[in-house]
């Protein structure tokens, strides 16, 4: 038979393998030269950009964990303009679509973020950030509430035509409800899942590890459940899903895809090895070829029966 193709849409957006780094784990690029360019993914998924340069969390900011880590790092990036000046320059020549995730304390600073990189031509989509704390209300995450998850997403879409991607949390109790509310306002595509909320203590020192107490929980320990969140969303929504949470292999990039998902994010993985990437894309063509499948489509949702 010809040769499988890996190749995905997301809205708008065709990509030539279903790859994406998980924001926050690939930095810009640059961090991970030589071994690995960018145009080695479907498309790059930027760490978190903000309106003006945030700081993040005192340190000691990141855990490992059994099957996993916890991160606290508190989405520390060098602001808008710094990005457009350095990061921007950097992945031009890869002519790879890149998806800048955004992150805001308030909804006019999303879109600030989204209103300053409309314009750029590098720029192929946004992924909106929705589990950082909206000040105006307390510090609840927008991301937990689908009344304030809707109004985030219409914001940033009124504002930009490019692909407009949502990230969604799991500290929900129901994460169909946030994922419809998103759709409705305008969502092209949902990444999910965001990191898990967890701690560690430090048993000698007789305290947490982590300066700010609390972190995200990643890697394969969250797996199952990522799994479970797709295929609850992919019977709930109409839009494409980006499957993130412990892909390590070939095998747990297939489970997401036959759970739902169009594409998948590959983060704590990166810091397993970072040639994880490489290795799953080649299991991938492998299991097309050995299985005959032609397109990942043929198998998207799968295990659902239909």
């Amino acid at each position: 038979m010809a040769e499988s193709s890996l190749m995905v849409q997301i809205g708008s957006l065709a990509l030539k393998n279903p790859l994406l780094p998980a924001s926050g784990t690939y930095g810009y690029g640059k961090e991970y030269l030589p071994l690995l360019t960018p145009d080695i993914w479907g498309a790059v998924v930027t760490k978190g950009v903000s309106s003006t340069a945030w700081p993040g969390n005192p340190p000691p900011r990141i855990c490992e964990t059994a099957g996993g880590m916890l991160n606290a790092i508190g989405l520390q990036n060098p602001g808008v303009e710094q990005f457009i000046s350095e990061a921007l320059p950097f992945l031009r020549p890869y002519r790879v679509p890149v998806i800048v995730n955004i992150v805001g304390k308030t909804l006019e600073e999303y879109v600030q973020v989204a209103e300053r990189l409309n314009d750029c031509l590098e720029i192929s989509g946004f992924e909106l950030n929705i589990s950082c704390p909206n000040v105006k209300e307390g510090g609840i995450a927008f991301g937990i509430d689908a009344r304030m998850a809707a109004a985030v997403t219409s914001a940033v879409r009124a504002a930009t035509k490019k692909l407009l991607i949502v990230k969604l949390s799991p500290n929900v109790t129901d994460i169909t409800e946030i994922a419809r509310a998103v759709e409705a306002a305008g969502a092209d595509a949902l990444s999910l899942i965001n990191t898990l909320l967890g701690m560690s203590i430090d048993v000698k020192a007789r305290r947490p590890f982590l300066a700010n107490l609390m972190g995200g929980l990643s890697g394969p320990a969250i797996k199952p459940i990522a799994v479970r969140m797709v295929w609850q969303t992919y019977k709930a929504v109409s839009i494409p899903i980006i499957g993130i949470g412990g892909i390590l292999t070939a095998v747990d990039a297939l489970e997401f895809i036959m759970a739902g998902a169009v594409a998948v994010g590959i983060g704590t993985g990166l810091y397993v090895d970072p040639h994880t990437p490489l290795q799953v894309l080649a299991g991938l063509r492998e299991f097309m070829q050995t299985e005959g499948i032609a397109r990942l489509d043929e198998i998207r949702g799968v295990a659902h029966g239909g």
